[in-house]
């Protein structure tokens, strides 16, 4: 019977004949003497072998000289407690972030009151800037810093639907997006080379606060984008807005400048126009483009929970602005509707629930707060 001899096991031969010849040579040159010390070194060479295998859980103990220096195989249970190990460390600061939103969120649960210098008991809200406005006298009915002017992020959008509108444009036209609408939008549905109606575009700029459905309506208008910016101050200055500036139709420029007193009275204005009202209540939209179908829902909170009577309103954030809303709220005890805006909010759950405290407060307080007075003079 002819003995198959594998490749590992043929180099084992030919590595252990050589050492033998290596070692009768050795012996033959260094005498007895010599032969005691290659033998102890021999012993210790093997006695390092033998602990490192016993390390090697498992491990079958090596047949080959080189065979000696490979890794143990770590089991399935080390594998497991060193996922562990690693999973508890990846996501340290992520479960931080998620326990600070919750304290936010609890916190903001609570509404808060102070003693003004009549000795009546107001809201004490923690956003920036908040107000409660009449728009039917022009009355304010609460407000802490309204006056000061801040960055005011995608409320932009509520001017960009007005001053769109006013030409009274065809909604149905179809218009393609360009790469310019899309590039560093931060917040898109939309793709270069879609084919979106300006109906649609009006759609996902007031309901997902799109910011490249935004441009594209700018871009778009029949004077393009920046004599349609320069439309949109001019339209500030004609309703009076005298703290708001545009840079740009999206609000992503943190240039883009109000105050709360400012914008509860555009978000009153506005929504006075059924085509804008109609939209900013919408909860959820799909839209039909050229290549696909896509379906957004209202970035609005109040208005998709629908527990309180939204008439119109839009949200913004940018780092610069913080959170903000700006809504006309009808009170179900007069039927009489309310413009209530937040600015500079902490957190995203932060300006619906200021929000909801300022409406809730003022429910209890509508007898006296919305007493008839004399309507202001234009």
């Amino acid at each position: 019977m002819t003995r198959t001899v594998s490749l590992p096991h043929r180099r084992s031969t030919v590595r252990t004949r050589t050492c033998r010849l290596v070692t009768v040579l050795a012996l033959c040159l260094m005498g007895t003497s010599g032969w005691v010390a290659e033998a102890n070194a021999a012993a210790a060479v093997r006695a390092r072998s033998a602990k490192a295998t016993a390390k090697a859980p498992g491990k079958t103990t090596p047949t080959h000289g080189k065979s000696a220096r490979v890794k143990a195989r770590p089991t399935s249970a080390s594998r497991s407690r060193a996922h562990a190990a690693r999973a508890s460390v990846i996501p340290s600061s992520r479960l931080a972030r998620a326990r600070a939103r919750r304290t936010q969120w609890l916190d903001a649960q609570t509404p808060r009151y102070k003693t003004d210098a009549s000795g009546a008991l107001v809201p004490d809200v923690r956003a920036a800037a908040a107000i409660i406005y009449n728009p039917e006298n022009g009355q304010v009915l609460w407000e802490a810093n309204s006056q000061d002017k801040r960055s005011i992020a995608s409320i932009t959008k509520v001017m960009t639907a007005a001053v769109m509108l006013e030409g009274d444009p065809d909604l149905t036209r179809v218009v393609s997006v360009d790469r310019s609408d899309t590039f560093a939008a931060n917040h898109t549905y939309l793709r270069p080379a879609d084919q979106v109606s300006i109906g649609d575009l009006l759609h996902l700029t007031l309901i997902a606060s799109d910011n490249a459905a935004a441009r594209a309506l700018a871009r778009t208008s029949p004077e393009g984008t920046a004599a349609f910016v320069a439309r949109m101050n001019a339209k500030a200055q004609e309703l009076g807005l005298d703290s708001t500036t545009y840079r740009d139709p999206s609000g992503l420029d943190a240039s883009n400048m109000s105050s709360a007193f400012d914008m509860a009275r555009l978000i009153a204005f506005a929504a006075a126009d059924e085509r804008i009202a109609s939209v900013m209540r919408t909860p959820y939209y799909t839209v039909r483009t050229n290549r696909r179908v896509i379906s957004v829902h209202s970035t609005n909170q109040l208005v998709m929970k629908g527990d309180v009577d939204v008439r119109g309103g839009k949200t913004g954030f940018i780092s610069q602005a913080g959170y903000c809303l700006a809504t006309l709220l009808r009170l179900p005890q007069t039927n009489q509707q309310v413009a209530v805006v937040v600015l500079g909010a902490s957190s995203n759950a932060g300006r619906f629930m200021e929000t909801r405290h300022l409406f809730n407060w003022l429910s209890t307080k509508a007898q006296d707060l919305l007493a008839p007075v004399e309507a202001k003079q234009p």
